[in-house]
């Protein structure tokens, strides 16, 4: 019986084997370059026949002028979407809940999960001609009001935050769907009980829905701690400028520089290799974190 329950299972895992192929090739195959970081790579030699230094490359990068700025700057802002990105989507779908007209919640449910399918090249462009100082529509109304056109995108004073601002709107519905997921689990006669002790709508909310959500709250912000180094290469990438490298250069958009601007391979990947292991350590807490307030395992 079960040879026979394994024949029937091998279409199943014949389907599995190229994305286990593709995963093998370009996630771990590429781990074996990790060496590079630790020599002075020469594409001419090679990795097989460029000279070892040790350390010499994680001395290098770390006593560059700006580098501690940048590890400030990829905390901070990871840190602030991590926030953001978490309180965003609950408050949200706690005001879903309360809509009672269905057409009407269908429909700013589709509105706010757009921008998720939209490439940070799409948002990009919208936002440079939104925030424009010229042409801009956010700064036409603020010299409505008198006030001076800002430089969002150019001005170290703003930039981190409307990162985590267009971060926000980009995710922040398609997010939600967790959150509404948990709502449908919360028992019905909870709120009736609640009803009849004579708890209204904001009551039920703190002491039926919040604590009914807790689970999942406290299991998404767990997780997020495996990002706390991935401020988001695709985003900033396609937003700063040399302008704003003091509030807005990032771990990621160093190494792009590093390595494919300066052909700094082996200094890049030292770089790489420092927020890889780091992102592991916070990505094993975690889990830690995850299994041990709510109850959530891998394996």
């Amino acid at each position: 019986m079960s040879e026979k329950n394994g024949f029937r299972q091998l279409p199943l895992h014949l389907m599995v084997l190229p994305a286990l192929l593709l995963v093998l090739v370009f996630s771990y195959g590429p781990i074996a370059g990790l060496v590079i970081a630790f020599q002075k790579y020469s594409i001419v030699k090679g990795i097989s026949g460029s000279d070892w230094v040790g350390l010499d490359n994680f001395r290098y990068v770390f006593a560059l002028p700006g580098t501690l700025d940048v590890l400030w700057n990829t905390v901070f802002i990871a840190f602030m979407k991590i926030a953001a990105g978490l309180s965003a989507p609950i408050v949200t779908a706690l005001l879903l809940n309360e809509i009672r007209v269905e057409f009407v919640k269908r429909g700013v449910q589709t509105l706010i999960y757009l921008p998720h399918f939209l490439s940070w090249i799409i948002l990009g462009g919208i936002l440079i001609d939104i925030l424009s100082p010229s042409s801009g529509i956010v700064n036409q109304l603020l010299s409505g009001f008198g006030i001076q056109p800002i430089f969002f995108l150019g001005d170290n004073r703003w930039f981190p935050y409307l990162l985590v601002l267009s971060d926000v709107w980009k995710e922040f519905g398609f997010s939600t769907i967790v959150y509404l997921a948990a709502l449908t689990n919360i028992n019905p006669t909870l709120y009736e009980a609640a009803v009849v002790d004579g708890a209204g709508r904001w009551k039920q909310t703190l002491h039926v829905t919040l604590p009914g959500m807790l689970p999942i709250i406290i299991l998404m912000s767990t997780l997020s701690l495996g990002n706390v180094l991935n401020a988001g290469f695709e985003q900033v990438f396609n937003l700063y400028s040399p302008q704003v490298y003091e509030s807005g250069d990032i771990i990621d958009t160093l190494v792009y520089r590093l390595g494919l601007v300066d052909a700094q391979y082996a200094v890049a990947t030292a770089m790489g290799m420092f927020k890889s292991v780091v992102s592991v350590l916070f990505v094993s807490i975690s889990y830690y974190l995850a299994y041990r307030l709510a109850n959530y395992r891998i394996f």
